[in-house]
């Protein structure tokens, strides 16, 4: 299983690049260009929020606590005085960072139903609804967000299969064929309350015609021609 700097540095690499050439395609701006990567690294990141003691687990429920508590000040910032408000706020995110953070350790293992590509999927999903519907962000934007934040999670699977191969005594380790999975195979519940919350986000998921037409006006010459874009990409967002 590859280590969390590999899963890091892999995410931001291949995020980086596809960001390149996205931007030399005129499907996004450069401005745009940290936002898209960063989701990327998140995703990178993801699959490993079923290891209770893993640095992906406190990092995400810490930023899960954040975002909570963030949405709760937005959400209770007219109705509550000042003090109530920030009571409020730290309420939720504690709730978010210890309870559920203890409650989803204890319900989940490591490479369980979140270590497969239904998981990548479910994930991706949930942030185009939250970014489009919570937080207003456009149609275009939410499902690029979405994109990208898959592909560091696929990355990520790949990675640890890769790992999976002892290629200097040419034989597969135990590991192998845990990582890169279309759902849970040892949790069929698992994995098929996961697929119902996938179908039910892609009924809700806001139309993904602004994607498609996006798509089509992509200078794909263009954006092969990428090079020049991509160490500013990189540089940008190591910066």
């Amino acid at each position: 299983m590859a280590n969390f700097k590999t899963h890091v540095g892999a995410a931001l690499g291949v995020s980086a690049f596809s960001v390149a050439i996205a931007v030399n395609g005129g499907l996004i701006e450069l401005a745009q260009s940290h936002w898209y990567v960063s989701m990327g690294v998140v995703g990178g990141m993801l699959p490993d929020i079923d290891a209770a003691k893993s640095r992906p687990f406190k990092h995400l429920f810490m930023g899960l606590a954040i975002w909570a508590g963030s949405l709760a000040w937005y959400a209770l910032e007219n109705s509550l005085s000042e003090k109530s408000l920030l009571l409020a706020v730290f309420a939720v995110a504690g709730f978010v960072r210890y309870p559920l953070a203890y409650l989803f350790q204890k319900m989940t293992v490591h490479r369980g139903v979140f270590h497969s590509l239904l998981a990548g999927i479910f994930f991706s999903l949930s942030l185009v609804c939250i970014w489009h519907y919570l937080l207003g962000a456009s149609r275009l934007d939410a499902w690029l967000s979405g994109i990208f934040l898959l592909l560091g999670f696929v990355v990520h699977l790949c990675l640890d299969e890769l790992f999976s191969v002892d290629l200097a005594n040419g034989r597969m380790k135990k590991s192998f064929g845990t990582a890169l999975k279309l759902y849970g195979y040892q949790n069929v519940s698992g994995s098929v309350l996961l697929l119902s919350l996938v179908a039910g986000l892609l009924i809700l998921a806001p139309s993904a015609a602004p994607l498609y037409k996006a798509l089509s006006l992509v200078d794909w010459i263009n954006a092969a021609e990428l090079v020049p874009r991509f160490s500013h990409v990189l540089s940008a967002s190591l910066g």
